[in-house]
């Protein structure tokens, strides 16, 4: 069973005249999570995963807003979405037509971006108004957890310029809007190494996967605010080619240091012999003990073409 109830603390850095952050004379503290995204055809499968993601999207409590870190906005800026309309954008290859017809049509929140970049300084974040919108590391976990697109949801970019102790450090200062209604959660993978797929393991994984993705499992439950620690894994380097999926889990660990002090394991499994479906939760989240196959991706192109 999920616990269905919010954290309560007492920060009393936040607006104590704000009733959504009040409840009894405390304050509420939205939970935070990390999802391992998988293939995008995740979206419209019905599997042991997202039915785990419908089941967690039940239980949390409804935030004002939700704030998405996506493996897949990975460019050279630090930067969060600001349109009040933001646009579904397919950024996959290979899928069927019905991925790309899907759309997820949350409100944004501008309001809410600039409260973001203001809470975030000296650091600098631009406020993109027309340019990215959600891709599918963010809708393909909303729709499960969040069905009703009925929640505003700005999307924060991963600066690809940075070092991996930037985006800690980052998620440190955004860890207050917890405590303002907002629900931030990181959308990636901890083991995401496409040239590696093995065809034959659709819900198995490599020894080197599983080595890597347990060591990430003690590190999360026991110190998350030394997450970086896991850079020096033998398997690191394997389980990591690339940053950009394993940065999301930076910011549910600097957010699980800043507050509750560990995150939950809620779910771990295997995609592919390479990829890790694990997802994590800071606040109150008991596991959900549902995994087997994730969705495929297309087999008529190497999978690193595909962009997932």
């Amino acid at each position: 069973m999920l616990d269905t109830g919010p954290i309560i603390t007492d920060h009393s850095a936040i607006d104590d005249n704000n009733p959504e952050n009040m409840k009894g004379g405390t304050v509420t503290t939205n939970p935070a999570l990390f999802i391992g995204h998988g293939s995008p055809m995740n979206t419209l499968e019905m599997n042991g995963y997202t039915k785990a993601w419908g089941k967690l999207g039940r239980a949390l409590p409804k935030p004002r807003a939700i704030l998405m870190i996506s493996a897949h906005w990975y460019f050279g800026a630090t930067a969060v979405t600001a349109m009040p309309v933001p646009r579904t954008i397919h950024d996959f290859y290979g899928f069927p037509q019905a991925l790309f017809d899907f759309s997820y049509p949350a409100p944004g929140a501008p309001d809410v971006a600039q409260e973001i970049a203001e809470l975030v300084k000296p650091h600098w974040m631009g406020l993109d108004r027309d340019q990215w919108g959600l891709d599918h590391g963010a809708w393909s976990v909303l729709a499960h957890l969040y069905p009703k697109a009925d929640i505003p949801v700005v999307q924060l970019s991963i600066n690809a310029l940075k070092p991996l102790e930037y985006h800690l450090e980052l998620a440190t200062r955004l860890a207050p809007l917890r405590q303002s209604g907002i629900t931030i959660i990181g959308s990636g993978n901890v083991v995401h190494n496409l040239k590696k797929v093995q065809w034959d393991k659709p819900d198995g994984a490599f020894d080197w996967a599983e080595r890597f993705d347990e060591a990430v499992v003690e590190q999360m439950s026991h110190d998350p605010g030394t997450i970086l620690k896991v850079a020096e894994h033998p398997d690191y380097h394997l389980a990591v080619p690339t940053p950009d999926h394993f940065v999301p889990l930076l910011y549910t660990a600097g957010l699980a240091a800043a507050g509750e002090g560990r995150a939950q394991t809620l779910i771990q499994g295997y995609s592919l012999g390479s990829i890790s479906m694990t997802c994590y939760g800071v606040g109150g989240i008991a596991p959900i003990c549902q995994a087997g196959r994730a969705a495929g991706i297309p087999t008529q192109l190497p999978p690193e073409h595909t962009n997932i």
